[in-house]
């Protein structure tokens, strides 16, 4: 049998009130982390925050819609086929205006192995 797993994002399991949809789980993906993200229109709740403590970058790409990604006091309009990389150290926040985004995450740190974060397993949310 070939090594493959298909899933559909909404059949992965969610964090955040169903903001996050955890595909790297659903997945089963260890060696980098990746999240399906979705923002309602004028959503500014999504935390800013760095990877400073573990070392991660992260890639960023619109699936639908559109949303502003903030780092290091500029502002950044990302619209499907726009891929935008941030820094460990850089502090990040993505916001919406009048319409909603689905984005994806990516994330690994940079000549080290991946570790996942503890949240990101759909098991995790169960406990």
């Amino acid at each position: 049998m070939a090594d493959v797993k298909i899933v559909n994002t909404d059949d992965c399991a969610s964090v955040f009130n169903g903001a996050m949809r955890l595909v790297r789980d659903g997945l089963g993906v260890e060696s980098f982390g990746i999240q399906v993200i979705d923002l309602p229109a004028n959503a500014d709740a999504y935390p800013e925050h760095d990877h400073t403590a573990d070392g991660q970058e992260e890639v960023y790409t619109v699936l639908r819609g559109a949303c502003t990604l903030i780092v290091g006091g500029e502002e950044y309009r990302l619209e499907p086929d726009m891929f935008a990389r941030v820094g460990p150290n850089e502090k990040r926040k993505i916001i919406t205006g009048d319409q909603p985004a689905r984005l994806i995450a990516l994330g690994a740190m940079p000549g080290q192995a991946y570790e996942v974060s503890e949240f990101t397993r759909a098991h995790a949310q169960n406990a």
